[in-house]
């Protein structure tokens, strides 16, 4: 960073520039921790060298700081894969069942913002799809900050509600499902080739509350390639061309994750393997009646605090995932 040069290139600088800023922070954190540790530890000495118990409540809450410290840096480890630190775009279906479906895939949104805002990402609502009497359809969120994806991975699937419909007159129990997608953003210098005669581009008024820019201009893009017939589409900004750019952007990573998933399964082919592919899976169930409950099929990770869950608590969730995947990872041969 010290040669003259280096700003020439302002995109391989800004590139070195992030890498140095993460692994300062890391050497920072080290140095922090290990004399934060020394320091406990002679504290410790010299309560017991005086016999002096007033000295433990003090002790023991930096203990606890430091554990909470450690732990958090031991998920971080384990977000090793190449794409774990990229930023994440995650979107939203709601399943078969009307308005049930809508509100739980709403709720989700909420759950999802909550979160990465608990943990200080930038969170910027891309696209959505109100359902049609409550609820949404279906949204796409980007969440901008370092290892957004690696963290995000972790909720890819189907969720499953159960509770009394606030919408049955008659206040019967309903089971809603909503999809969750989620996809590392893609830097520029990564190669994604796509053939825009494959692509076709449509342009429409945004859906929002009306009376904004973007509604009365036809300013919302979808892109369909129709090869994959995969579609995505944006609607937050107040141009078209800043919407198409946007749009390119999740085109790119859904191309790209889907090579990145053929290529996977041609390796479990080769190997023999018949593992179960978690895509489109039941991933979760989120139970509000007969009792309280949040459980993860895959790991076995449960809670009874609904309520904290639904205001963006899922780090137990998406740590338990990191667990298992790193068990899984070490036992391979």
């Amino acid at each position: 960073m010290s040669d003259p040069n280096f700003w020439n290139d302002a995109d391989n600088a800004k590139k070195v520039s992030k890498e140095a800023t993460d692994l300062k922070d890391t050497i920072e954190t080290y140095e922090s921790l290990s004399e934060r540790i020394k320091e406990v530890e002679q504290l410790w000495q010299l309560a017991l060298a005086e016999e002096d118990a007033s000295l433990e409540e003090e002790i023991q809450s930096e203990l606890d700081e430091l554990s909470a410290i450690v732990e958090a840096k031991e998920i971080e480890l384990m977000l090793s894969g190449e794409y774990d630190g990229n930023n994440a775009i995650l979107t939203l279906h709601a399943g078969a069942g009307g308005t049930e479906a809508q509100d739980w895939t709403q709720m989700l949104l909420r759950m999802f913002t909550r979160w990465g805002e608990q943990h200080h990402f930038k969170v910027d609502l891309a696209d959505i799809l109100p359902g049609d009497d409550a609820g949404v359809k279906s949204a796409t969120v980007t969440f901008e900050g370092k290892n957004a994806y690696g963290m995000l991975r972790a909720e890819k699937g189907v969720h499953r509600l159960v509770r009394i419909s606030p919408f049955d007159a008659a206040a019967r129990r309903h089971t809603s499902f909503s999809a969750v997608d989620v996809m590392p953003e893609i830097a520029d210098d990564v190669v994604v080739d796509i053939n825009m005669d494959e692509v076709r581009v449509d342009y429409f008024r945004a859906s929002g509350a009306g009376g904004q820019h973007v509604n009365k201009t036809s300013s919302a893009v979808r892109m369909t390639h129709l090869p994959t017939g995969i579609v995505v589409q944006c609607q937050n900004e107040r141009s078209q061309m800043q919407n198409r750019e946007q749009a390119m952007r999740f085109l790119r990573a859904k191309l790209f994750e889907l090579e990145l998933e053929k290529r996977e399964q041609l390796r479990k082919d080769i190997g023999g393997s018949h593992e179960a592919i978690e895509w489109g899976s039941q991933i979760r169930s989120y139970v509000f009646h007969p009792y309280t409950m949040v459980k993860d099929h895959r790991t076995g990770v449960e809670t009874g605090n609904v309520q904290a869950v639904m205001d963006g608590d899922l780090d137990p969730f998406i740590e338990g995932y990191l667990k298992q995947k790193m068990k899984k990872s070490e036992a391979k041969p």
